[in-house]
């Protein structure tokens, strides 16, 4: 398909863009890339803010883990559409505790659980900082965090998750600049993987206590 080179300046499409209903519901989909549901749809509700990570990156990121999590303790601390958690069950994770905030949000995640029938999965409701700083210490083999860009508050959701993953566990993080070894020193993470994909910045960090 040509990309649509036409004047976009024109009035008369201007106003159209305006005026035009914002979509509501779903406006996407994603597709869990490896194991169990490969290939199962996700959906992407039409929210500010809501950024599912890209395939490639999640191809790459389980490529980095090494595909097969048998018997790990994850947590999806900022779930969204929740591609992260249900990739990390469907390559057998014996539980993934996937947290988000919004209620529509909430309820798309059970949908897909129930779907799945992923019974390793558990949906809460609730702040990822706060539930993570709840987790015993050294309790987890994997801990997400992909906050939204613009949010606050993602040095306490590293200093959470470097205190509760096990030594020789992992956090996955993205984030809108890059986070180097000089930077993580105080949450007691160290930098194992790195990618650039578009905006997003991609890390693989492991515990310095390893």
């Amino acid at each position: 398909m040509k990309a649509d080179t036409s004047d976009m300046t024109d009035p008369k499409r201007t106003h159209q863009r305006r005026t035009a209903p914002v979509r509501k519901g779903l406006a996407n989909e994603v597709r869990i890339i490896g194991g169990l549901w490969k290939r199962s749809k996700l959906p992407v509700a039409d929210k500010p803010g809501l950024r599912p990570t890209p395939d490639r990156v999640r191809e790459t990121l389980f490529n980095w883990l090494g595909q097969d999590l048998t018997g790990w303790h994850c947590m999806d601390a900022f779930a969204g559409t929740g591609a992260l958690g249900f990739e990390a069950a469907s390559r057998g994770a014996a539980r993934v505790t996937m947290v988000e905030q919004d209620a529509a949000l909430i309820a798309a995640l059970k949908g897909v659980q129930a779907r799945l029938q992923a019974s390793a999965v558990v949906v809460q409701r609730g702040d990822g900082t706060a539930l993570l700083s709840q987790a015993g210490p050294a309790s987890l083999d994997l801990v997400f965090l992909d906050p939204p860009f613009e949010a606050d508050g993602l040095t306490a959701a590293l200093q959470a998750a470097g205190r509760a993953i096990k030594p020789g566990g992992f956090v996955y993080l993205e984030a809108p600049a890059a986070w180097t070894e000089h930077t993580l020193q105080p949450f007691h993470l160290i930098p194992a993987r790195y990618l650039k994909a578009g905006a997003v910045h991609a890390h693989l960090l492991r515990s310095a206590n390893a």
